[in-house]
């Protein structure tokens, strides 16, 4: 039976590392590809006809082969994005060149029968979506911030006079600048004295600020749950924007409730792997103490002491057997 795992990712990506080196370890084969490299170091060809209702064909990069049948798994991380390949070009034959990529190549890839996406690509935009996420975690049970999506400056201010203090967050990272480099803004504190009507050039979000004892990363893979909770030394409120060579990291034990609602919350978008972020407001026994914060349906876990671990986990979840076509 079929059990090649296919690793989509750029080929600077850590955490891919950490899955293909599992997966060597148990002489699993795998192919590495990067998609934006389509061109002479990316070749392939895929038929499909009434006869064979499934896309067959092969995929070549400057060192593997594998036909598409031979897939039984893809791990989908982080690949460049198509536009980047065709940088050199004009905007309207670039724009073209990489849309061409995206639906024809990307178009086999993501719709290969049998084969288990860790996650697909079409799930992680859907589960990327905040206020889905919220929505989701309060149908689940979980507590939420209160939270406001708004560019009305009378409403921000009301709402930040009903639940100050209050913190606001962007709904996604900087995208790339003319540089190429992306960058992120971090949660922050904002005063509603400063709100005026510059708010109504785009969408807020606006949330209650939890008054935590501490932060919690919660990484779910297949079945397996993953705690630690985190601390920057000079209490940041938001870990991520310091060194995180220097936080600090403690197991923790998730409540019973809590993980049914995470393992419903990645059914519910179709997932099997998810990074979970929450605000403590206790020692976290009680599940009333956890404050779900978000779930990065890709999110980063090489850096968590407890990485080995998580990698077993994922070499498990890619060590499949191709399911029959479809």
């Amino acid at each position: 039976m079929a059990s090649t795992v296919l690793v989509v990712t750029a080929l600077e990506d850590v955490t891919a590392d950490r899955v293909v080196a599992a997966l060597n370890e148990r002489e699993v084969p795998v192919v590495r590809v990067d998609p934006a490299d389509i061109g002479p170091a990316l070749t392939f060809g895929f038929r499909l006809d009434a006869e064979r209702p499934a896309w067959s064909g092969w995929l070549r990069t400057a060192s593997r082969e594998v036909e598409t049948g031979q897939v039984a798994a893809v791990y989908y991380r982080r690949p460049t994005p198509y536009g980047t390949r065709f940088a050199h070009l004009p905007r309207q034959q670039r724009n073209f060149a990489a849309t061409e990529a995206h639906h024809g190549l990307g178009g086999v890839l993501n719709a290969l029968p049998g084969a288990r996406y860790v996650n697909h690509p079409a799930v992680v935009a859907r589960a990327e979506s905040k206020p889905a996420q919220l929505r989701r975690f309060a149908r689940l049970g979980l507590r939420i911030p209160p939270t406001l999506i708004t560019n009305d400056r009378k409403d921000a201010e009301e709402f930040a006079s009903a639940y100050g203090p209050v913190v606001c967050k962007t709904f996604r990272g900087l995208p790339a600048g003319d540089d190429g480099r992306t960058g992120a803004i971090w949660t922050q504190r904002v005063d509603p004295e400063t709100f005026d009507d510059t708010l109504t050039v785009t969408a807020h979000l606006f949330q209650a600020e939890i008054p935590k004892t501490g932060d919690v990363r919660v990484t779910v893979v297949g079945r397996r749950v993953f705690a630690q909770q985190v601390a920057a030394p000079e209490g940041a409120l938001d870990w991520r924007r310091g060194d995180w060579g220097a936080l600090l990291h403690a197991p923790i034990t998730v409540p019973p409730s809590v993980e049914a609602a995470l393992h419903a919350y990645l059914a519910s978008f179709g997932l099997v792997f998810g990074c979970f972020d929450f605000a403590l407001t206790g020692d976290g026994d009680d599940p009333q103490h956890w404050t779900a914060i978000e779930c990065n349906p890709n999110g980063q876990w090489g850096w968590l002491p407890d990485a080995d671990d998580i990698t077993e986990a994922f070499a498990d979840l890619l060590t499949v057997e191709r399911k029959g076509r479809s």
